[in-house]
């Protein structure tokens, strides 16, 4: 204790002694940190350096990590048990790989299976649709067949009449004759198909004396007509033509009334025959004034009120375009409406009214009352007075610069050439008519002249005088057209024709055009009328127009068509069955026979007009939109609306009227088969796919060993007699439904597009409903039409490489439509398309639909 103490203290004794403990402390642990940092920094470096040079040796003895022969590292027991647990593991995934390739193999198979279920599902669901739809369209069709409930009728026995009948008893005044006392109805039977016989001239002595032009023209398209027979006996009608008689021959009526008395088929009164007397010029000579022409009708553009027998004569228009159709190129566009002139007449008065009276006391005999005012000489002051007011610039001249044409007494006779007052009238919004001052002369040749020459050039009539009596009068509303006003209200004309606006004043204009086009402008035109008159009159219907018969060239078919997927995928759209049964065709135009009665005058008066005055289709006429009316079968419906739905049930039906409809595909194609074929291979699986008429173009035949897809639906191979656009709008006779599908044989359309363009058209049935689209319009600054085929939001046309239309459009452009066009396509091979669009547009008045 004491020598701590010290120690502690630092005691003078002991002091070497602490000193030496210390260092020795000091010694001992520098010694030991250093062995330690020896120890665990040098020795790890030094095995590592060891054990890499040993292992990266050349010489697998040199190796002491490396495996060795023998088992020499499993002579320890761990090692043995460590071995041997490694080796039991690697067995245990051995069998474990195994299982999995095991269970890999069994799932690959289980989806194989799976796969296959899921195809048998889809395939009895695609049956199950298709038996429903079959189930359908069965009960659809047992629900039509109950609604008509009635049978089926055959055409009743033609009952031909007795080749010397007795006739009808004679009216008590031969100018009493109307249809129901004149006519012999037995000899028209509504199944007899209007037979007409047409005498010919040249076998009478009258027959001389005709204008050559007149005769040959009328002979010319006799010929041509579909009604004409060369059976007498059997006949309907009985034409003979007598006039216009060559200058200066003059035919006494008492030798005209002996000839005519003396025809083969006169039976002693002349029913059912028509006197036809055509006029080229301005004063034609009335030859049937003072003959008695007992039953038969007359038909002439000269009539007094004395022989005129409405309901029973016909007045009929000049023949200006004898043996020519009139020059389309020169006609005047319709637009603008106004022109220079608000209206204007030429002509100059040869005789008065009161001489006229004077010379022919045989007329005042035949006049009922005072004799009646003659107001020209009124209308002269008015006329004039309105031209000097110069609130409007007209041109009113009523004395002729040069020799005015003959005329008859009263009438204002024309002045000029006919090029000269066109030309005058070509400038004339409105043109003055002024009848006769005898109101007896119900309608003179000189009048209907003027008629003529102003609807040509699209100038509106004004006619002054109510007692006229226009062409086809009975028939035509000429109210849409021309304008008829009492000579008392010349002094409201002015007034009149300034109220007019621009929209109704072109509406008259193009209802004008329409009926000299139809009803006036070549002798075709007039001598159908004259038949159509009386046909529709006697309610008959017109004849079946002809189809063209389809000469078919023999082909094999059986290659399977396979299934593009581009034209498959649908995704969920249901585009509606793949017709399980054969082709359904539509019905047939049923109605004909009681069309003529419902549809008189609308007929007569709307584009396409030319229904009763040309054979009707076998399919319904498409009207204008006046009359939007469409129909197959026993009735009409009404575009829009009817027995679609909404949802799906419209998506079921198609929408439209009709749940039950087809279409066929035409296809234009010229010596491309391989082109062609992957074209046919597309409509494979197509739904509502009727047919496919495929019209090859080439004079070369396909090759023999040609096999053509198997598409479900037959596929008609057409031969045509020459290489020509036309051909892909004929009306072929193979074409069995009311929709085409006009498509070039390089098209590619999905289904579900064709699917929509059909929906859309069954919905316009009317119009042009197609995919590609073009632009044209009248472009100004160059004075020339512009046509745009790049893509943009304006559009006029649809191109009829891929479009849908109606069947009836097929027979107005190759039956109708003038010839004239149909050779320019020949001639620029193109525009075909562009030809069908103005067609339709011109007759319905709508453009059509882009899709």
């Amino acid at each position: 204790m004491t020598g701590y103490t010290m120690l502690r203290n630092g005691g003078v004794g002991n002091g070497g002694q602490t000193c030496m403990l210390r260092w020795s402390n000091r010694i001992r642990l520098t010694w030991l940190s250093f062995t330690l940092f020896i120890i665990l920094v040098f020795f790890p470096l030094i095995a590592h350096y060891y054990l890499t040079t040993l292992d990266e040796a050349d010489e697998a003895g040199k190796r002491i990590f490396g495996p060795r022969a023998g088992n020499e590292l499993c002579e320890v027991k761990h090692v043995l048990d460590l071995c041997r647990i490694r080796e039991s593991v690697s067995e245990e995934l051995l069998q474990l790989e195994a299982k999995r390739q095991e269970l890999n193999s069994e799932i690959a198979k289980l989806n194989l299976k799976i796969e296959a279920c899921k195809k048998s599902i889809e395939n009895a669901k695609q049956d199950l649709l298709q038996l429903k739809n079959v189930i359908s369209q069965t009960e659809h069709s047992y629900k039509e067949l109950m609604a008509q409930n009635q049978p089926k009728l055959s055409l009743p026995i033609r009952l031909l009449p007795e080749k010397d009948d007795a006739g009808l008893p004679p009216p008590k005044v031969i100018r009493g004759c109307r249809l129901h006392n004149c006519f012999d109805y037995s000899r028209c039977p509504l199944t007899s198909g209007f037979p007409v016989y047409v005498y010919d001239s040249d076998q009478f002595a009258f027959g001389s004396y005709l204008d050559p032009l007149v005769k040959q023209a009328f002979q010319a398209t006799a010929r041509a007509n579909v009604y004409v027979t060369e059976n007498a006996d059997i006949a309907c009608l009985y034409v003979i033509l007598v006039g216009e008689i060559q200058e200066p021959v003059v035919l006494r009526p008492a030798e005209l009334e002996k000839q005519l008395y003396s025809l083969p088929h006169w039976r002693t009164d002349g029913h059912n025959h028509v006197i036809i007397n055509l006029s080229r010029k301005s004063d034609t000579q009335n030859l049937l004034y003072n003959v008695s022409t007992g039953r038969a009708m007359v038909a002439q553009s000269t009539f007094y009120a004395a022989q005129y027998r409405p309901g029973f004569d016909l007045v009929v228009s000049p023949l200006v375009h004898a043996m020519s159709e009139p020059n389309f190129m020169e006609i005047p566009p319709q637009v603008p409406v106004k022109r220079k002139y608000l209206f204007t007449f030429q002509g100059e008065k040869i005789e008065s009214l009161r001489s006229s009276l004077q010379e022919a006391r045989s007329f005042e005999e035949e006049m009922e009352g005072d004799p009646p005012a003659d107001y020209d000489d009124r209308i002269i002051a008015t006329l004039k007075a309105v031209q000097d007011s110069k609130l409007d610039q007209v041109l009113v001249e009523f004395t002729c610069k040069n020799q005015p044409k003959p005329s008859l007494p009263t009438e204002w006779a024309l002045c000029g050439e006919r090029e000269d007052r066109l030309e005058l009238l070509k400038l004339s919004t409105f043109a003055l008519i002024i009848t006769p001052g005898d109101s007896r002369l119900v309608i003179s040749s000189g009048c209907a002249t003027r008629l003529f020459e102003a609807l040509e050039v699209g100038a509106v009539p004004v006619v002054l005088g109510e007692q006229v009596q226009l062409p086809y009068q009975d028939m035509l509303q000429w109210n849409e057209a021309a304008l008829v006003v009492p000579k008392p209200r010349v002094t409201e004309v002015h007034f009149l024709l300034r109220s007019l606006s621009d929209s109704d004043l072109l509406a008259m204009r193009r209802q004008g055009r329409f009926l000299w086009e139809t009803y006036f402008s070549t002798a075709d035109s007039i001598f159908n009328t004259v038949l159509a008159m009386i046909r529709t009159r006697i309610q008959i219907p017109a004849a079946p127009i002809r189809e063209e018969a389809a000469a078919e060239i023999p082909h094999r078919s059986g290659k399977a068509a396979g299934t593009d997927p581009n034209m498959a995928d649908n995704g969920d759209l249901d585009l509606g069955p793949v017709e399980t049964e054969p082709p359904y065709a539509s019905p047939k135009y049923l109605r004909n026979f009681t069309l003529t009665v419902t549809d008189f005058y609308r007929s007569w008066n709307s584009a396409p007009g030319p229904f009763h005055l040309f054979p009707h289709t076998p399919f319904d006429p498409v009207l204008p939109s006046e009359a939007k009316f469409l129909g197959s079968g026993t009735g009409f419906r009404p575009i829009g609306g009817g027995a679609g739905g909404s949802g799906k049930e419209f998506q079921a039906a198609l929408g439209g009227n009709v749940p039950r409809e087809q279409f066929t595909v035409v296809m234009l194609t010229y010596e491309r088969e391989e082109v062609l074929m992957n074209s046919l291979e597309r409509l494979n699986g197509l739904p509502y796919l009727n047919k496919v008429v495929v019209v090859w173009n080439s004079p070369k035949l396909p090759s023999e060993d040609l096999l053509w897809p198997d598409i479900g639906v037959p596929i008609m191979v057409v031969r045509t007699e020459k290489n020509s656009l036309n051909n892909r709008f004929l009306p072929w006779n193979e074409i069995e439904t009311e929709a085409i599908l006009s498509i070039d044989d390089d098209a590619h359309l999905r289904h579900d597009e064709i699917m929509f363009g059909f929906r859309v058209w069954r919905e316009a049935r009317d119009r042009i409903v197609g995919f590609p689209g073009r632009y044209h319009a009248w472009d100004l600054p160059h004075q020339s039409w512009l046509y745009n085929s790049n893509y943009s939001c304006e559009l006029s046309m649809v191109l009829t490489g891929a479009a849908f239309f109606h069947k009836y459009y097929a027979y107005l452009y190759s039956y109708v439509m003038p010839q004239a066009i149909r050779d320019m396509v020949d001639e620029y091979i193109n525009c075909e398309d562009i030809a069908m669009n103005f067609l339709v547009s011109h007759i319905t008045r709508k453009p059509p639909i882009k899709k």
